[in-house]
């Protein structure tokens, strides 16, 4: 019986300093973070797009080059990764094949419509073709801050004697608004 009670004290004793709580403390170890280090200049894809449109009562064929430029100057992020800025070829052909209208752009050509932190740090991102409006050819434009959603939308317009017009684009197309005025919110003023 002596044998019996000393198990089981025994046990009791070992139970006792298993529940035992371990001592708390505040500090918090976590995983030392290094920053990424830049890699070399990044270049975005290349990217061309042609399309037929009715302009001026005849057929034009309008193609968009945008290709990376490393003749230009690099941009830096706050991370110090360099990024390649692009050069856009806009050139409109007639139904024979002639070169009606042919301009280069790059973010240069947008300074005066962007602010130091875009002019400092971003990138001409792109030109599309958005419509014909009478005897101009409108485009719209964006410079943006590489790898971000951030940028400065722009209205280029064309015409037909090749004059170039910008103006910064106020009304961003986010939502699919078509800008007939179905949502009275938006048309107040």
């Amino acid at each position: 019986m002596n044998r019996q009670l000393s198990i089981l004290a025994l046990t009791g004793l070992v139970l006792l300093a298993g529940c035992k709580e371990k001592k708390q403390t505040q500090d918090i170890i976590a995983p030392r973070m290094e920053t990424p280090k830049p890699q070399g200049p990044i270049s975005m894809q290349s990217y061309n797009d042609s399309r037929n449109v009715q302009w001026l009562g005849k057929e034009y064929k309008v193609e968009i080059n945008r290709v990376p430029k490393d003749s230009l100057p690099l941009v830096k992020d706050e991370t110090g990764q360099q990024f390649v800025d692009n050069l856009i070829t806009l050139c409109v052909y007639r139904a024979d094949g002639s070169v009606a209208i042919s301009k280069l752009f790059t973010k240069s050509t947008f300074e005066p419509y962007i602010d130091a932190t875009y002019r400092k740090g971003g990138i001409l991102e792109g030109l599309v073709f958005d419509k014909v409006d009478g005897q101009q050819l409108e485009f719209a434009a964006s410079v943006s801050l590489p790898q971000t959603d951030e940028y400065i939308p722009l209205e280029v317009k064309i015409d037909n004697y090749g004059n170039v017009k910008v103006e910064r684009d106020s009304q961003m197309d986010t939502n699919g608004d078509d800008g007939t005025g179905d949502n009275d919110e938006e048309d107040e003023v």
